[in-house]
C-alpha cells in the first residue's frame, strides 16, 4: 500500500526499482569476515544465510540541475539466518535546496575520506551496522567560502535518531547482562577542503563525533540495578555539546552519554595518469584521547577535588588508522589499490586512576574503545558502528554486548579493476593481531587472516538481460580471532527505471 501510494504521488518522476537475492554458505563456525562486514548490517555471521530484497527509490541527483530537489527510498528485505526475518533496511524521504539536504528516516550514508569498496572502514561513522532512523541535516557537498577564490570549502551534518535494536538486546542478553532501552543516537561531522577542485593537490580535514544518550540502562551489577538516564531537551543539548555527568556517578563526573569521535585527514593528488591519496583516522573515546592531555593539578586534603596547580598529563599520539590509495587511470585491469595500517594498542595507556584525598595524581587511561560502563557501546544490532576489525558483539557466546577485542594491530590491502565492459572485481586481504582488552586481555596474542575475492558482471543495455547483474565471492578466515571459516556468496539483482522526468 505504501509503495503504491508513493508510485501514485510520483507518477512521471524518475524512479528506480532494485530487486536482489543473495545466498551465503560457509564451513566453520561463522561467515567469513569480508562476506558480512561493511554491508550496512544487511548481513549475518550464521553459516548459511540469505535474503531477497526490493527497493523503490528516487535519487535527489535526478534534480541536480535544480535548486530544489527531493528523493525517497523504501528498501525492505526478507531474510533467513539473520537477526530479523524482515529487515527495513532503508525508509526515508529527503528534500534539498542548493547544497543543503534534510533527510527523515533510515538511510545508508557513505564513508567520508575513504574508499568505500576497498577500505576496512571508518573508526567512528562506519558502514558496518544497520542505519539508525532519525533526522539529518547536512551540506552534502563542499560549499565554497565566499571571497577565497574556491580555496576553502566546508561540508558537514547533524543527526539525531533512535536505534531499533532494543528487542534484539533483550534476546541476546536474556536480561542477564547490560542492555539499554529507548536510548538515542547523535552524530555530527565537519570537513574542510583546502585547495580548489581544479588543482592537482588538495587537503581535506575532518572531525566525526557520535553520542549514545538518554533511555534506560539495565546494568549487570545487581547493586546498580536499573538506571534512568537523563532525558529531555538538556540531554539533546549535552549530546551536541558534551556536559554535565552520568546519573550513576557521584564524585567523578564523566560527560553525560557515551561520546566517541575521530580526527580525519586526507591529502589528495590528481594527475593525468594517476591519482593518490594519503589519509589518517585517529579515534578517541574521551578528552585525553581527543586533545592528548588531561588536567593533573589537583590539591590534597580538603582541596583534593580543586584545581590548585597548573599541571597537565600529556598523552601520546599512537593509535591511528593510516591509509594510501592509488588510482591508475590507464590500467583497467588494476584501477585502484588501497593499503592500510591500524593500531589501537595504546588507548591512553594501561593505567586509570582518578585523583583522591590521598593521591592527587590523575591518569585517564584504559579508554576501552567501543565499550562503555552504562551504554552498550558503539554498536547497533550487534555490529560495531565503526570499523569491523573491532570484534563485534554479535560474535560473543556469553550474552554480553561488548567488544572483546579492541586492542589490535592490523595490515590491510585492497585491489579492484574493470578489465572488460560490465566486469568488475575486488580483492581484500587483512592480517590482524589482537590482545583482547585492557580489562580482559587474552592469555596469548591471537592472530587472524581474512581474504576475499569478488567479481560482478552487469549485462549490457543491448542484451536480453539488460538491467540484470550477478556477483560471486569466495572468502576465508584463518586464526584464533574469528576461527577457521570458508564461504561462498552469490548475488543476483536487477535495476529497472519505472518513470522518466517530464
Amino acid at each position: 500500500m505504501l509503495l503504491g501510494l508513493m508510485a501514485a504521488l510520483t507518477a512521471g518522476a524518475q524512479l528506480q526499482l532494485r530487486t536482489e537475492a543473495q545466498l551465503t554458505t560457509s564451513s566453520g563456525e561463522f561467515t567469513p569476515l569480508w562476506l558480512q562486514a561493511n554491508r550496512y548490517g544487511l548481513s549475518s555471521i550464521e553459516k548459511t544465510n540469505g535474503y531477497v530484497r526490493a527497493a523503490l527509490s528516487r535519487s535527489v541527483k535526478a534534480d541536480s540541475l535544480r535548486r530544489w530537489k527531493w528523493g525517497f527510498s523504501a528498501d525492505v528485505a526478507a531474510a533467513t539466518g539473520f537477526t530479523s526475518k524482515v529487515v527495513v533496511q532503508q525508509l526515508y524521504g529527503e528534500i534539498g535546496w542548493r547544497k543543503g539536504l534534510l533527510t527523515v528516516g533510515a538511510k545508508e550514508q557513505p564513508l567520508e575520506l575513504k574508499n568505500q569498496e576497498l577500505s576496512t572502514g571508518a573508526q567512528t561513522l562506519g558502514i558496518n551496522a544497520r542505519p539508525v532512523p532519525g533526522v539529518r541535516i547536512e551540506l552534502k557537498d563542499y560549499w565554497d567560502v565566499p571571497g577565497l577564490r574556491h580555496w576553502l570549502g566546508f561540508k558537514g551534518h547533524i543527526f539525531y535518531g533512535k536505534p531499533t535494536d532494543d528487542d534484539w538486546q533483550v534476546d541476546f542478553t536474556q536480561r542477564m547482562d547490560k542492555h539499554t532501552e529507548n536510548s538515542m543516537l547523535h552524530t555530527k561531522a565537519g570537513f574542510l577542503r583546502i585547495g580548489p577542485g581544479d588543482k592537482p593537490l588538495q587537503l581535506e580535514l575532518g572531525l566525526e563525533m557520535g553520542c549514545q544518550f538518554a533511555g534506560t540502562s539495565y546494568l549487570k551489577r545487581i547493586n546498580k540495578g536499573v538506571l534512568k538516564n537523563e532525558s529531555g531537551f538538556k540531554s539533546y543539548l549535552r549530546a551536541f555539546i558534551p556536559g554535565s555527568g552520568e546519573a550513576i556517578e557521584t564524585d567523578y563526573r564523566n560527560k553525560e552519554g557515551n561520546h566517541v569521535g575521530s580526527f580525519l585527514a586526507r591529502l589528495n593528488y590528481e594527475g593525468k595518469d594517476f591519482g593518490a591519496s594519503l589519509y589518517a583516522d585517529h579515534y578517541f573515546e574521551d578528552q585525553s584521547g581527543m586533545f592528548f592531555l588531561d588536567y593533573d593539578g589537583y590539591g590534597t586534603g580538603e582541596k583534593w577535588d580543586s584545581w590548585e596547580h597548573f599541571n597537565w598529563m600529556l598523552y601520546d599520539l599512537r593509535d591511528m588508522q593510516i591509509g594510501l590509495e592509488l588510482r591508475l587511470k590507464r590500467c583497467p585491469w588494476v584501477q585502484t589499490i588501497v593499503a592500510e595500517y591500524i593500531t589501537t594498542m595504546y588507548q591512553s595507556g594501561a593505567i586509570y586512576h582518578d585523583h583522591t584525598r590521598i593521591m592527587s595524581d590523575h591518569v585517564s587511561g584504559i579508554d576501552d574503545y567501543y565499550n562503555h560502563h552504562i551504554f552498550t557501546g558503539w554498536q547497533h544490532w550487534g555490529q560495531v558502528m565503526g570499523n569491523p576489525l573491532y570484534r563485534s558483539p554479535i560474535y560473543n557466546d556469553n550474552g554480553a554486548i561488548t567488544v572483546q577485542d579492541n586492542r589490535f594491530t592490523a595490515w590491510h590491502f585492497g585491489l579492484s579493476g574493470t578489465p572488460a565492459a560490465g566486469l568488475h572485481y575486488r580483492l581484500l586481504g587483512t592480517w590482524q593481531r589482537g590482545l583482547g582488552t585492557y580489562k580482559a586481555p587474552y592469555p596469548d596474542p591471537r592472530h587472524n587472516v581474512s581474504l576475499m575475492a569478488e567479481a560482478s558482471y552487469d549485462f549490457p543495455s543491448g542484451s536480453l538481460l539488460r538491467g540484470w547483474s550477478v556477483r560471486g565471492a569466495v572468502a576465508t578466515d584463518h586464526g584464533k580471532l574469528l576461527g577457521d571459516n570458508s564461504g561462498v556468496q552469490f548475488t543476483v539483482g536487477r535495476n529497472m527505471s519505472l518513470g522518466k522526468r517530464k
